[in-house]
Parts: structure tokens; C-alpha cells; sequence
């Protein structure tokens, strides 16, 4: 069954108020189908799958329905259908999502000017300032969730708490169409008994290593000594310590105020084929990361631009737990956000930016819990090295070899951008 169909859902059903907890998430729910079902009415409550009805293609969103097969964003449509065959399968249409993205923005906008979007359907929210006019946390989400329905037809979630990260959870452990306010001095106690794979930068390799090592729960992080953890995982375990409190001193950033960093090409010929795009971002991504360390800069925020051959623009946004400026980590995000992208779209650019700029501490900043992950940054650093004394092209990456010889993009009109 889908982790991601409500099974598993929290409320704050009555009133909460603590001042404290002023940091909001809003995510909506399913976005893209509910955006399609405003146009199909009867389907609602049905299982409902939003892509190309093709082999090749890749599940754009899913409605609750579905999930609840274990239908997922970004899974092959092969596989959902054979996981729910009955689903009804819809075609995107993105034009549509941005209208709605802009109408629900503006509503948040119109709550509090310290608004963070991190993507199409979700923003982070600092309404500590709006609490005087309309209310606590619990009252602020609560209308503003009604509000989001009764001008668009929506429904969303949200979460508030503390700090951003357990603001984040709370929205999904809210899902769908709710509402959970986790008070700081809850925190703790929230996070107990959760798994470990909730935390930021714990991937699958990590969580089996942190698995065979006794640790399955928050709880059991929250209860071990630093110094031990320190001394298994490095840096890593003083961050598992720090995150499994709940611990995240990140503001919300307006997005007016955010520095970015990007790069970018146009191709000669569109593209539509995943490992196609995937490579070219892959270029992307070492050229952004390579501007990144020149200037001795970190960034928390992924972003991922697409621009069809019909020349609609497609932007999504991956927050990171701890802001980096390695290539791996750069794409590895990046081609998670491409992947939902591949619905038989023809694309003429693809680029790739952060944003949330910091400068990077220490003379090898290792931003990755990851152990598998950090074995590739140690790799990254060593090519580094040896490009420093060679040149760029002194060592490629697999991926990248066939590249250099292939006339498919367009590299005079490849940039990078700081703004």
C-alpha cells in the first residue's frame, strides 16, 4: 500500500495556540488531478491516474484512489496500471496547473508577505507577523485552507510548527485535506516514533546501515548519545542528532530576497526521451556546481527548469535539508524533479539552479548523509583535484564521454546565471 494515501493521517482537530509554532507548510493534494477533476467532475472519488497512456511514459500525479494501490508520481504507468488497472488515465495539461499555482500563491501572499514557494503546489509560510490581525497558527491554516477551496475548488494541507522541518512533516502526516499544528515543546515527542528514512538526506543505503546498527525510530537517535554517534557517522550522526530534535535554524525565504545560481542550454534538436534529458542535466549540473565552488558557495534549494518546444515553462523546486555544491547531489535531486516531467513532452532547454545561497564552511564542505552518496562526493572532490591541475576535461564522467561528440545541443547558447 502507498505511504502517500492518507492512511496514516493526523489532525489537529480543535484549536491549538503556540506562538511559537509560526512556521507553515502548505502542500495541495494531488494537485495535478485535483486541477484535472475540476474538468471531470464525475471521476471524483475514483481512482484517477494523470499521464500518457504509454509504455514509455511515467505517472504524472495520482488521486488518493489510486495511491491507495500503490500508485505513485514518477512510477512508469506500465507498472500503475498493473498495480490498478481500473484507473481512468488523463492527459496533463500544465497550462492549467499554473493557473491554479498562481490563484492559491496569491491567497498565501494575501495571509503574509513572507511567503516561500518551493514549488507549483507547495510554500513555505512565516506568519508570525500575521498573528496580531488574524489569529494563531490553528486559525490561520484553517481559514486559509478554506479560503484555497472556496476560490479554486482545492483542497491542501497544511502543517505548522517551529521550524521548517517538522512544519513539513506535519503537512504530510495531515494529508489529505487536513490540518496539523505540532507546538515546539512537542517536538520531541512528534518525532519519536517515526521512522528514520523521515529525516533529510537519509536515503535507502543509509537507513539500512543505520538499520543494521540498531537505529529504526527517531526515538532511538533522540536517546543515544552524540559522542557515539559522532564517532559512527561523523558529521553525519551530529546531524542525525540535531534533526531527530527537530533542530532546523533555516528561516523562510521571500523569494524576492533569494540569490541563484544556474545553468542552462537550448538543444538544436527537442528532446522527450528521459536519458536524453537526464545526460544534458547532468552536464548542467557540473557546470553549476563548478560556479558554485569557484565562488565558495552552498545552496538549499534545487530548481529545475524545462522549456517545451510550444515554449511553456516548467519550474520545480526540491528544499534540501543542508545546502550543498556537488554535482552529485545537484543532479540526483534534479533528475527526481525530471522524472515526473516525462509525459511524451517535447523539451527545447533544460537547466538546473539553487537558490538559498550561503558560503560554503570548511575546506571540504561534505553536505551528505548519505554514506553511498559521500562516497561519490569524495570521488567528486579527487576529480576536482585533478581537473585543477589539468584542466576540465581532464577527466569525464561516464555518462557525459559521448556527449562531447554528439551535435545535439546547442552549447553557444549554454549558460550560467547569478542573479
Amino acid at each position: 500500500m502507498s505511504k502517500q494515501d492518507g492512511t496514516s493521517r493526523q489532525v489537529s482537530a480543535e484549536r491549538v495556540d503556540d506562538p511559537a509554532a509560526h512556521i507553515m507548510h502548505v502542500d495541495m493534494d494531488a494537485f495535478f488531478a485535483s486541477v484535472e477533476l475540476l474538468e471531470r467532475p464525475e471521476l471524483v472519488g475514483k481512482p484517477v491516474i494523470v499521464g500518457h497512456r504509454s509504455q514509455r511514459s511515467v505517472v504524472t500525479a495520482a488521486t488518493y484512489e489510486a495511491r491507495h494501490f500503490g500508485v505513485n508520481s514518477a512510477m512508469p504507468m506500465a507498472v500503475a496500471l498493473r498495480r490498478c488497472p481500473h484507473a481512468v488515465v488523463l492527459e496533463p495539461h500544465f497550462d492549467r496547473y499554473a493557473y491554479y499555482s498562481k490563484r492559491v500563491m496569491q491567497i498565501l501572499g494575501d495571509i503574509t508577505p513572507h511567503v516561500e514557494q518551493l514549488s507549483v503546489d507547495e510554500a513555505f509560510l512565516d506568519v508570525a507577523g500575521a498573528r496580531r490581525l488574524l489569529g494563531d497558527s490553528w486559525t490561520i491554516g484553517t481559514r486559509l485552507r478554506e479560503r484555497v477551496y472556496s476560490e479554486t475548488g482545492l483542497r491542501c494541507s497544511a502543517g505548522a510548527a517551529a521550524t521548517k522541518f517538522v512544519a513539513k512533516l506535519a503537512s504530510s502526516r495531515a494529508k489529505p485535506d487536513g490540518l496539523l499544528v505540532i507546538p515546539a515543546a512537542e517536538t520531541v515527542d512528534f518525532l519519536a516514533p517515526r521512522p528514520i528514512s523521515l529525516i533529510y538526506g537519509v536515503g535507502k543505503v543509509f537507513s539500512e546501515t543505520l538499520r543494521k546498527d540498531g537505529f529504526t525510530t527517531i526515538r532511538q537517535l533522540q536517546n543515544h548519545p552524540l559522542k557515539d554517534l559522532v564517532r559512527r557517522y561523523g558529521d553525519s550522526g551530529a546531524r542525525l542528532s540535531r534533526l531527530s530534535r527537530g533542530e532546523d535554524s533555516r528561516p523562510v525565504s521571500i523569494d524576492g530576497e533569494m540569490k541563484s545560481v544556474s545553468s542552462e542550454t537550448t538543444f538544436n534538436t527537442d528532446l522527450s526521451d528521459f536519458e536524453a534529458l537526464s545526460t544534458e542535466l547532468l552536464a548542467q549540473s557540473e557546470r553549476l556546481s563548478e560556479r558554485l565552488k569557484a565562488k565558495g558557495l552552498v545552496g538549499d534549494t534545487v530548481h529545475l527548469k524545462l522549456k517545451s518546444a510550444g515554449f511553456r515553462l516548467r519550474t520545480r523546486a526540491r528544499a534540501l535539508m543542508i545546502p550543498t555544491q556537488l554535482a552529485n547531489v545537484l543532479y540526483e535531486h534534479g533528475v527526481q524533479l525530471l522524472a515526473r516531467e516525462i509525459d511524451g513532452t517535447a523539451f527545447r532547454l533544460i537547466g538546473i539552479g539553487v537558490t538559498g545561497l550561503e558560503p560554503a564552511s570548511g575546506s571540504d564542505p561534505t553536505d551528505l548523509l548519505e554514506p553511498a552518496i559521500a562516497r561519490k562526493a569524495a570521488a567528486e572532490r579527487a576529480m576536482d583535484r585533478v581537473r585543477s591541475r589539468f584542466g576540465t576535461d581532464a577527466v569525464v564522467r561516464g555518462k557525459l564521454y559521448g556527449r562531447q561528440t554528439r551535435p545535439k545541443t546547442a552549447e553557444n547558447t549554454e549558460r550560467t546565471d547569478e542573479k
